[in-house]
């Protein structure tokens, strides 16, 4: 498809009378191109929006102007050779997935090629009695291998220069190709003139570093599609709408309209936003606004698309269809955020955009200082190709990545999963933490808070019965003994409980009146608190459910303040609940009952202080804050949305390996710069000898091969992570009593076989 289609017939109009339009772009190489391209187009007159998402290649238009003309974005994108399409993400995730095989394919090819044609050079070097007959061969097969393999593994880095310089602009692909080309024509001409030595190892191994390097960066963006699979995944397949007559059909979320009226059986996730006509039930909305208690609805009460209906038919009354519904709007702001994010520029980035013309420069003016001085055109570009190859961004381009690799294998082993090529940078650079409450400061699943306090013979029969229901709170109890045995002939009253004969005795477990304990739970009740009763015969016992924090929850705090960070709880739980958590923890600044939206307005008032924030959540209703944020880190517990969200994933129940990641950052920053600098002293070295005519190319491309072998010596010190271990110490030192109750546990210990794992207090 060319640019001269008219794309903005495809454009739809929005709640606020502007039109939108997303295109695909291809030819964006890295993240400089985004402020090219938003820069080009926010000049062009009645466009008011121009924003693009560097993790999918979309560019977002939005206009008002009923006049504006579209050719001249058509225009300007072609100008700057770029060119575009309408963007489908199914299609975009194709065209991922086959340029990441592509750049595998180029990879495994430069790959065979450097490895063959170092050991033919290598003989070669190694080879002084070596005859000229013999040294022509090897290097004739070294042409053979590197020519038609560097033609095939360097076609991503030649389209990129070819279609920059036809943009008349530069990139960092243009000095890697001309490098590249110039080392392999200096090689065939000495090969042809009998030479003793060739350069076609320099340009293999170069293309095979870098095609690494950009191999990698593919993988990583195409985590990031996984988000719209996932927000997918949360919506109801079609709506089962009610005729007028009352006669019900099948119909695609996208018929749905405002005013029309939908049935939502027990098992179907709500369609869209909607409030309910008629009918009682009960409504999962954990995923969508965080809060984990099941949510009793009647008529009257609105409900949000995407949550999940258990106990009762529903008949709704459509308030916001597809478009307008809550889901719909966590993935507008996950959009908005991931392309704020995209913008950032990484450390190697930054340091390039000013070394492509430096070496064109310096390599040029070597050229015509030698011609002029009276060299002949061979010396002249022998030694400007020294300089191309001594200058080559071979270290440069693994002074970052190098460090990724060793911090990322170090924070593997630890417990924790990088999504995002340059998260450590954003985790280096943080001085705010926000936490989310449910599900990251508090363990995933709610559990019985006075286990203690209870006959462990009662709890144990109650968890016996409790495996017999499948009720929220019973499953709680249930997991104080999860490998007990179901008590047989036990059976569920709806709504009420479940009842079973033991020992000929009956055993209630349930609601307080069902079991006839209603003065024992009104007493344990709390307002963040859900009691489930149980009674055999006069033994009677209120178990009180809870969600816990997770036991090193104060110990990371703690550890997280010392290291200088300020500290925020930002919850879409109920205000009682998220206060209990903060004075547990001692955290001074925290705020309840928030929406997706309240939680990124919050991150982007921290932005517009100056303030780089590391935010931690685990729900759908976190995803877009996740995204917002300056870096990101979700439990692997967490819905699958928030850790595509993420940049990081960390593994267990603990938050120790959120100090290990940040430690983790700093280090690798520090030796990333450190890298940077090796880089840039030997270029100020290496180059000027170069220019001198004191460094033939034989020796450019070993000096430039050590360099490279330096900066991965040092990038391997990014190895060493002891943050865990420091937590460890902490709790073994000073075991807590303090949860929100006065009531934590510390320690672990052992009750008919049962373990007891040590809790850090209890909040709803």
């Amino acid at each position: 498809m060319t640019m001269d289609v008219d794309f903005s017939t495809l454009a739809t109009h929005g709640p606020d009378g502007a039109r939108r339009l997303e295109l695909a772009l291809d030819g964006m190489t890295c993240a400089a191109c985004i402020f090219e391209i938003e820069s080009a187009l926010k000049a062009i007159p009645d466009l008011t929006t121009a924003r693009v998402n560097y993790g999918d290649r979309r560019l977002s238009l939005e206009w008002t102007a009923p006049t504006f003309d579209f050719s001249i974005v058509s225009e300007r994108l072609r100008r700057m050779g770029y060119r575009a399409r309408p963007f489908e993400r199914e299609s975009g995730e194709r065209a991922e997935r086959e340029t990441s095989r592509r750049l595998l394919r180029c990879l495994a090819v430069a790959a065979f090629a450097s490895v063959n044609v170092m050991m033919l050079s290598e003989a070669v070097w190694l080879g002084g009695d070596m005859d000229a007959t013999t040294r022509d061969f090897f290097h004739g097969v070294s042409a053979l291998i590197a020519l038609p393999a560097a033609a095939f593994a360097g076609q991503p880095f030649f389209a990129s220069a070819f279609a920059a310089l036809r943009a008349h602009r530069l990139n960092i692909d243009v000095p890697i190709s001309l490098g590249v080309l110039l080392s392999l024509a200096m090689s065939v001409y000495e090969t042809l003139t009998h030479a003793p030595h060739a350069y076609f190892d320099s340009a293999t191994m170069l293309l095979a570093f870098l095609l690494l390097a950009r191999y990698l960066d593919c993988a990583m963006r195409r985590k990031t599609r996984a988000v719209a699979a996932n927000l997918a995944a949360l919506r109801a397949p079609a709506a089962c709408r009610l005729d007028a007559d009352g006669a019900q059909s099948y119909v695609p979320l996208a018929a749905l309209a405002p005013g029309d009226h939908a049935l939502v059986r027990p098992g179907e996730r709500i369609p869209a936003d909607g409030v309910v006509l008629s009918g009682d039930s009960s409504l999962d909305e954990s995923l969508v606004t965080g809060e984990t208690r099941r949510r009793s609805v009647g008529a009257g009460d609105t409900v949000y698309a995407g949550a999940m209906n258990f106990d009762g038919a529903l008949t709704i009354c459509v308030l916001a269809a597809a478009g307008g519904s809550l889901i719909d709007e966590i993935e507008r702001l996950l959009d908005k955020a991931t392309a704020a994010r995209s913008r950032y520029r990484r450390l190697a980035d930054r340091v390039a955009r000013l070394y492509a013309p430096l070496v064109h420069l310096a390599a040029l003016c070597t050229a015509l200082a030698w011609l002029l001085a009276g060299a002949s055109l061979h010396d002249a570009l022998t030694t400007a190709i020294a300089v191309l190859i001594v200058t080559c961004p071979c270290a440069l381009a693994l002074a970052v990545p190098a460090v990724q690799v060793a911090a990322s294998g170090a924070l593997f082993r630890a417990g924790v999963l990088l999504n995002s090529a340059d998260a450590l940078e954003r985790l280096a650079e943080i001085d705010t933490v926000v936490f989310d409450k449910t599900g990251t400061l508090t363990t995933p699943e709610p559990r019985v808070a006075n286990a203690q306090e209870i006959e462990p013979e009662l709890l144990m029969l109650a968890a016996r019965l409790a495996h017999s229901s499948r009720h929220p709170l019973a499953r709680a109890v249930a997991r104080e003994y999860p490998r007990a045995a179901p008590l047989e002939g036990a059976r569920e009253e709806q709504g009420a409980g479940v009842v079973a004969i033991v020992d000929g005795i009956e055993a209630r477990l349930g609601d307080p009146c069902f079991c006839g304990v209603e003065r024992d739970c009104a007493a344990a009740a709390r307002d963040e608190s859900s009691v489930i009763a149980f009674r055999h015969g006069e033994r009677s016992a209120a178990l009180v459910v809870r969600q816990t924090l997770r036991r090193d929850a104060r110990d990371t705090i703690d550890a997280l303040t010392r290291r200088g960070l300020r500290i925020i709880i930002l919850s879409g739980d109920r205000t009682a609940p998220v206060e209990a958590a903060a004075r547990a923890l001692d955290v001074a600044e925290w705020r309840g009952a928030m929406k997706p939206a309240d939680k990124v307005a919050r991150l982007e008032a921290l932005r517009a202080q100056g303030r780089k924030v590391l935010m931690i959540g685990d729900g759908v209703n976190d995803a877009p804050a996740l995204a917002a944020a300056h870096v990101s880190l979700s439990p692997i517990d967490a819905a699958q949305i928030a850790q595509a969200a993420a940049d990081a994933v960390f593994l267990g129940e603990e938050l120790a390996p959120i100090v290990t990641t940040v430690d983790a950052a700093r280090r690798a920053r520090a030796l990333m710069r450190q890298n940077l600098a090796l880089s840039l002293l030997y270029n100020a070295v290496a180059a000027p000898l170069a220019m001198a005519g004191l460094l033939t190319p034989l020796i450019a491309a070993l000096a430039m091969s050590s360099s490279s072998l330096i900066v991965t010596l040092n990038a391997s010190r990014a190895g060493r992570v002891s943050a865990a271990r420091e937590l460890e110490g902490a709790r073994a030192r000073s075991p807590r009593t303090d949860g929100p109750n006065g009531s934590g546990r510390a320690g672990d210990e052992s009750r008919d076989g049962r373990r007891v794992e040590e809790e850090e207090g209890i909040v709803a």
